[in-house]
């Protein structure tokens, strides 16, 4: 963990899938279970977990070896968006710790809220079945404005919405995008050490203001 203090800090925003929650069984099963209904072998979760953060197109590249440029993309992509609606709550589970973070930053009098890329199609109705989100004072999701991250948008949109300047934020995230789209918001970053990452990451070029390898360490940094 590092060991950075950060001070003025009225919110904590933080990224959704391998960040918050643990989706990683959900997504992949939805996608296994296209492969199954073509006859073709499943796969373990093991090699869908590493690209979970990535959405369809980590899912769909892992059952079919298929790229959005193909000419099939588009149709598998709403196959498989269909698929995880369908299935998107069953498996999915706070990280360890997660809920107890929430609870100390409320405590501490902090604002908390989640700045996602997954459309509000999915992250709406999925936040309002865990109790979790309950508490969330924002939740913007990959189209609630016309850019998504690494586009800083998103986040400046959550601190107006809680009427703070970008400053006054930390964003936390397992993916290189979410710390671009917090510096280019000029808020302070976090990357999450314990999420999907991606393959290969090499999280310290990201330059993250600070890393955690489980939730509960953020609270050191505050």
């Amino acid at each position: 963990m590092s060991v950075r203090v950060f001070h003025g800090v009225r919110a904590v925003l933080f990224d959704l899938d391998g960040t918050l929650i643990d989706s990683a069984s959900d997504l992949g099963s939805a996608a296994d279970g296209m492969r199954v209904r073509r006859g073709l072998p499943s796969l373990p979760l093991d090699l869908y977990r590493p690209h979970a953060g990535s959405g369809a197109r980590g899912m769909l590249r892992v059952a079919f070896d298929i790229t959005p440029d193909h000419v099939d993309y588009p149709a598998l992509k709403e196959e498989f968006f269909r698929a995880y609606e369908a299935c998107m709550t069953e498996r999915t589970l706070p990280f360890d710790g997660v809920p107890d973070l929430l609870s100390r930053l409320v405590s501490l009098g902090l604002q908390w809220g989640v700045v996602t890329n997954k459309a509000e199609r999915f992250s709406v109705p999925l936040a309002r079945s865990m109790a979790l989100f309950h508490a969330a004072s924002v939740l913007i999701s990959g189209d609630t404005t016309p850019h998504s991250k690494p586009h800083p948008e998103p986040l400046l949109e959550a601190a107006r919405r809680l009427s703070l300047l970008p400053g006054q934020c930390i964003y936390v995230g397992d993916d290189e995008r979410d710390i671009l789209a917090g510096k280019a918001a000029g808020m302070q970053t976090v990357a999450a050490r314990y999420g999907y990452l991606g393959a290969g990451a090499d999280v310290s070029s990201w330059q993250a203001d600070a890393e955690v390898s489980a939730p509960l360490e953020l609270l050191k940094l505050l």
